[in-house]
C-alpha cells in the first residue's frame, strides 16, 4: 500500500478532495439547508456550525475518502469513465450512502431516512466526482 500512495497523482487527489470538500460545503448550506435542517429536527433555528471541528472534520473526512478512493482506484486498474461510474456507485452505495443511513439510524436524528437520503446522495455524488477527477487527471 505506500507503494501505491507514492504512485498516486497527488495533484488529482487534491482536485477531487477540493470538490468533494466544496460540494459538501454547497450541499447542506446552500442546496439542501432547509431539508438538512427538516432532517435534524430543527428547522426554525440557526445551525451553529461556525466552530472549526464543523469545517475541518469534514474536510479531513473528505480527504480520507478522497485518499482511500485514490488507492482503490488505482489497484482495481479503474481507467475509464464507464469504470469510474460503476466504482463510483458501488463504493458510494455500498460503502457511503448505506453507512450514513445506518448512522442516522438513532434516536437523536428525529427524520433519519430524509437525514440519510440527504447525506447520502451527497456522498454517492461525491464519490463520482471524485471517482471522474482521479481518472481525468493522471
Amino acid at each position: 500500500m505506500i507503494g501505491q500512495l507514492a504512485e498516486l497523482n497527488w495533484i488529482g487527489v487534491l482536485l477531487a478532495f477540493v470538490a468533494y470538500f466544496l460540494l459538501g460545503a454547497l450541499w447542506f448550506t446552500l442546496f439542501f439547508s432547509k431539508q438538512y435542517k427538516i432532517s435534524l429536527g430543527r428547522e426554525n433555528e440557526t445551525l451553529q456550525n461556525k466552530a472549526p471541528i464543523f469545517i475541518v472534520g469534514p474536510a479531513l473526512c473528505s480527504l480520507v475518502i478522497t485518499i482511500a478512493s485514490a488507492v482503490l482506484i488505482y489497484a482495481l486498474k479503474v481507467r475509464s469513465f464507464d469504470e469510474a461510474l460503476k466504482f463510483s456507485l458501488f463504493v458510494g452505495i455500498g460503502y457511503l450512502f448505506a453507512n450514513t443511513v445506518n448512522i442516522a439510524i438513532n434516536p437523536n436524528i428525529p427524520r433519519p431516512i430524509l437525514y440519510g437520503v440527504i447525506t447520502g446522495t451527497y456522498h454517492l455524488l461525491g464519490m463520482l466526482i471524485v471517482s471522474i477527477i482521479l481518472i481525468v487527471v493522471k
